[in-house]
């Protein structure tokens, strides 16, 4: 299983701020070994984040990311102590949720 995501949210002049760390190999299948033999394709293809329920954003992403996507966002709505919840998917279905409070 990946490791957690590392996320901060804050809200500021009422407008909430959430970085997010994900890791990931995000290998695009495009390089070689040092055989000659193509590696698979492994990255994340979906990323959703919702607070109170409510999406706030929806990405898709594609083998063009770097390795340990790093991803920042904002919305309004948020209040300190709030959940945001983020959640991403892969392009062999492995997936990952971690949720942080707005500080």
């Amino acid at each position: 299983m990946a490791d957690p995501m590392r996320i901060r949210a804050a809200v500021a002049d009422g407008e909430t701020t959430v970085r997010v760390l994900m890791s990931h190999v995000m290998e695009p299948g495009t390089r070689r070994d040092a055989a000659g033999n193509l590696i698979p394709g492994h990255f994340i293809t979906n990323v959703d984040a919702t607070h109170n329920g409510k999406t706030v954003l929806s990405a898709q992403f594609t083998g063009a990311v770097a390795q340990n996507p790093f991803l920042s966002f904002k919305f309004k709505g948020g209040a300190k102590g709030d959940k945001v919840v983020v959640k991403w998917s892969d392009n062999k279905g492995d997936s990952r949720t971690d949720e942080a409070t707005i500080a």
